[in-house]
């Protein structure tokens, strides 16, 4: 399979026949026992339901289709206040023996600056010199050989392709939101805002998210207290009681890439696509800066094939209120 790039975040592999190997092997994740599902399930937050408006009022990034702003109605549901932790997806791995999606391809993608002297030594895709394709690069190694989750338990797992979200989901009983939840989660109970927490991105010169300042891509200064990810539980929660809504990692949703549906009615508990190769990510990370890819709003959002991993790409889960 060839392997194409993104933006804020890299497109380790154009989606192929062979892809269905992923979504079988992480469908076929035997169940945790009832007993950690009720626990998993225990740790989400209760968003309510009701309407908003979703989508941003103009598109800075025509590509990214994120606009125009529609109405919403959702049902309520629940959705975890973390991004899925090293320690949490550690866990599921010791429980299944599952193997990653970069671990089954050998390789995933690093930013430059985590590699130091060694930087030099691997290949870049085109045009994005700041990424390194990494041998042995995977959640449990982030930044290859030498590396090690257990340094940063927890901060969110990275090198995490959307199959690999799939298959933990499938061992928890839960979900992965969709784009429309995740949405109205991130804003907390706010509308027609660019953050969590309101739209000056620095309110009284305090940070509020784990964001890039500094030169892109030489040198990030860590103004916000961080160089690389930030742990799950870093900043204040937004209205909802969620960490992290914008910035540190991408998070993967259920919905395929596309146009949002055009209605004049308020969309239902909307799924997105039925079709389409590629699954969309929210959020932003913490290589978003304004110079580059100011993709660290509520309404910001991303597409990727589904076996995609890098160092900046995570998740968290939901569910269904029963």
């Amino acid at each position: 399979m060839t392997r194409e790039v993104g933006c804020c975040s890299i497109s380790a592999k154009m989606a192929g026949p062979g892809d269905s190997q992923y979504e079988r092997a992480a469908l076929s994740i035997p169940p945790a026992p009832p007993k950690v599902q009720k626990e998993l399930r225990a740790q989400l937050k209760a968003i309510p339901g009701g309407f908003f408006e979703m989508g941003a009022r103009k598109s800075r990034f025509p590509a990214d289709l994120d606009s125009p702003r529609h109405k919403v109605k959702l049902s309520p549901y629940l959705l975890s206040p973390y991004a899925i932790s090293n320690a949490d997806f550690a866990r599921f791995v010791m429980a299944t023996g599952y193997e990653t999606v970069a671990e089954v391809e050998g390789w995933s993608y690093v930013f430059h600056l985590f590699l130091g002297d060694k930087a030099q030594n691997w290949r870049s895709p085109p045009g994005l010199d700041w990424w390194r394709a990494v041998d042995g690069a995977s959640w449990a190694q982030p930044e290859g050989a030498g590396s090690d989750w257990r340094d940063r338990q927890a901060h969110p797992a990275t090198h995490i392709a959307w199959y690999d979200a799939l298959a933990y989901c499938t061992w928890a009983g839960l979900r992965l939101p969709s784009e429309a939840e995740w949405e109205r989660a991130a804003r907390g109970g706010l509308e027609r805002r660019k953050f969590p927490w309101g739209d000056v991105l620095l309110p009284e010169g305090a940070y509020r998210m784990n964001t890039w300042q500094g030169n892109f891509p030489h040198e990030d200064t860590g103004d916000d207290g961080f160089i690389g990810t930030a742990p799950v539980g870093a900043f204040q929660p937004n209205g909802f009681g969620l960490y992290n809504m914008t910035g540190n990692v991408w998070e993967w949703v259920a919905d395929r890439f596309g146009r949002y549906p055009a209605s004049k009615r308020p969309l239902v508990d909307p799924q997105g696509p039925a079709e389409g190769p590629n699954r969309i990510q929210r959020g932003g990370s913490y290589l978003c800066h304004d110079s580059y890819c100011d993709r660290y709003h509520v309404h910001s959002r991303m597409q990727n094939p589904p076996d995609t991993s890098s160092g900046n790409l995570g998740f968290r889960v939901a569910a269904s209120v029963e």
